[in-house]
């Protein structure tokens, strides 16, 4: 394969790499404006470089490298405040905020976040790894500046999808109404706004950006405001509807917005007089529509369909992907087939997606049933009430968002669904911890927050194969909402039932029979809990394991046998404190079994939230592996000092 990468513009110095001269933004700042070109170029391969021995989102960093480069020339950051929105389109602008020589740790256990982070340095004055969030967060900082009477620049580039969510829109229009001093830059990546861009709208752009413009506008504006009302208003429509034929930019109009573009985001030499001009604006928000291309300079990247959006590490040469095969198809392949089946079954069961077809499997479903599935955008609020509004009219929703974005809805599941009780099944996908996207990502709090809902269904699968009997449990459900939770990545192994078999609602199962320890475990821990298990009865200490299947309803009749037959009763679960936990203790209060002689530990997450790593080191840092379990078994059998013997043996 014959792979383009961008290369130094013609007449460019080949001989001293400028990107070695770049420490931090300042010395971007002393380059002649004639050598950004080149500049940008060394930092487009740099990017993919890095990447492509780690592995992360590359398309979204490559369409933004002209932009990175002409905003960190123009503005004086930090002081000026830059917000990327998205962050994971934040890799060249990390490198060039004194962490290249960490580049190559991003996403990597001890090393950069894969979104921009405060506590990580003081060129990301806000961290953003879910969508939408910036111009909010701008329109709070620059206010904050107004008030302690300061006059830097705030600047949020929002792009990559995020102007499909609802927040952003909020957010403009209260900047808007408010009239602060605020810059937004639009990273227009998929041309779904933007027409032609060429030299007429560079033009057009240079033009309504600049002082002459501003300055004829404000006299024709102080002059309309003494002729008579309707002469005015017709005045102000005339010149926004004249410039908005030209430019595109109504609709930020009426939000309140000052329209720049659309500029050609790859074409320093537009993009820099107009960010100057912008600059030097001296009041009210202004929108900036800056059109670029994801995965720019890189053919691979521009050739794919997702634009190389996430990747594994890969050879850049080529562009394939370093993919290791898979041991067990992934919770997320096993959802999408079971839901395809029970929707051969039954026509009313339809799938909804927030912008994540792929990572929910959704896609696949939507290769067979186009008409029934929606991508509603990032958009999450839309989504859960969009299903509700099925539900109502007797269709069956399968819902599938992932832990960390279903909290960004969750009115809407409390008020839009719970309330009216609409059976609406919510698919839990990277439930847990994620791995590489770090704790932003992380699926901690479902269960907490869905399981104190009244008549909800909460259940959580320990394997790929209760999966499959959980799309089936959900698909029968249809007089009370429902969820299910499994994590990101591949299953354990089992053999895959030919199609699901609705479960008993609140009903748990015993994996192992024992005397001593009892563990219930709700998910995928169960594995863990079996090795603990081994573990325990090595040392003589005799373990039952149990899957609990459901927090709500809880199996009751299950915990109190365990109670009655145990010293010990252990309860592990992927989540944070106040879920299933909980659950079993509150049952247990009430029915008086917490003086019956069982001493009671139930396991959760350590009250932290934990960095990026491999899966099973950040379950060591969460306190929830094997070794934990029997750590913790010990400890309720008063047995703290021989486990410490234990410990010692094995570390001789």
């Amino acid at each position: 394969m014959n792979t383009k990468v961008t290369q130094p513009a013609e007449g460019a110095s080949r001989s001293t790499p400028l990107l070695d001269k770049v420490n931090v933004p300042s010395d971007l700042r002393r380059l002649d404006e004639k050598d950004l070109r080149q500049f940008a170029d060394e930092l487009r391969q740099e990017t993919i470089d890095a990447v492509s021995t780690t592995g992360g989102h590359l398309g979204a960093g490559l369409g933004v490298v002209e932009l990175t480069v002409a905003i960190h020339h123009v503005f004086d950051t930090p002081r000026d405040r830059l917000i990327w929105d998205v962050g994971h389109q934040c890799y060249p602008h990390k490198i060039i905020t004194g962490r290249r020589d960490r580049i190559r740790t991003i996403r990597q256990g001890g090393g950069l976040s894969g979104f921009t982070k405060r506590a990580e340095s003081e060129y990301d004055p806000f961290g953003a790894a879910h969508a939408s969030t910036s111009i909010s967060s701008g329109l709070g900082m620059a206010v904050a500046r107004d008030l302690g009477g300061d006059d830097n620049n705030v600047i949020a580039v929002i792009g990559d999808g995020s102007m499909s969510a609802g927040m952003a829109y909020e957010a403009m229009n209260n900047a808007g109404a408010m009239h602060s001093r605020l810059i937004v830059i639009l990273n227009d990546n998929d041309m779904s706004i933007a027409p032609p861009v060429g030299a007429m709208s560079a033009y057009l752009a240079r033009l309504v950006s600049g002082d002459l413009y501003q300055g004829v506008r404000n006299i024709a504006k102080q002059l309309a405001k003494k002729l008579p009302k309707a002469f005015e208003e017709t005045a102000r429509k005339a010149e926004e509807y004249a410039r908005g034929f030209a430019t595109g930019g109504t609709m930020f109009e009426e939000l309140g917005f000052y329209y720049v573009g659309p500029v050609d985001g790859h074409n320093l030499e537009h993009l820099i007089p107009v960010l100057k001009n912008v600059r030097d604006m001296k009041e009210g928000p202004v929108l900036v529509h800056c059109v670029t291309q994801k995965g720019k300079g890189y053919q691979p990247a521009e050739q794919s369909a997702d634009k190389y959006h996430g990747v594994s590490k890969f050879d850049v040469i080529t562009g394939a992907q370093q993919k290791a095969k898979p041991n067990a198809p992934s919770y997320t392949k096993v959802f999408a087939e079971s839901l395809i089946k029970e929707a051969k079954k039954d026509d009313k069961i339809v799938g909804i997606t927030a912008a994540m077809p792929s990572g929910t499997g959704l896609d696949k479903f939507g290769e067979v049933f186009p008409e029934r599935t929606f991508d509603v955008g990032i958009a999450e609020q839309h989504a859960v009430t969009f299903a509700a509004g099925l539900a109502s009219e007797g269709y069956k929703p399968f819902a599938a968002i992932y832990s960390t974005f279903l909290q960004r809805a969750y009115d809407q599941v409390v008020h839009d669904v719970a309330i009216q009780k609409l059976p609406v099944r919510f698919a839990i996908d990277r439930a847990g911890l994620v791995g590489a996207d770090g704790p932003t990502h992380a699926g901690s709090f479902d269960v907490t927050y869905l399981a104190t809902l009244p008549d909800m269904v909460v259940m959580a699968a320990a394997d790929e194969a209760e999966l499959v009997h959980m799309v089936a449990t959900a698909a029968a459900i249809d007089d009370r909402p429902s969820a299910f939770r499994y994590p990101r990545g591949e299953g354990i192994g089992v053999d895959l039932p030919e199609e699901g078999i609705p479960l008993e609602l609140g009903k748990g199962r015993i994996i192992r029979e024992g005397t001593k320890i009892a563990i219930l475990s709700l998910g995928t821990h169960l594995s863990e809990a079996l090795v603990a298990a081994d573990e325990l009865e090595a040392h003589g200490l005799s373990t039952s394991v149990a899957d609990a299947r459901f927090c709500k309803p809880l199996d009751t009749a299950l915990v109190e046998r365990l109670v009655k037959e145990h010293e010990v009763l252990i309860t592990i679960e992927e989540g944070a404190i106040g879920g299933f936990g909980a659950h079993v203790l509150h049952f247990m209060a009430h029915r008086g079994l917490l003086d019956k002689g069982c001493s009671v530990r139930p396991m959760v997450m350590n009250d932290l939230f934990v960095d990026q790593d491999k899966p099973e080191k950040m379950y060591d840092v969460a306190g929830l592996n094997s070794e934990d379990i029997v750590r913790t078994a010990f400890s309720a059998l008063g047995k703290d000092a021989e486990l410490e013997d234990i410990s010692e043996s094995k570390r001789a």
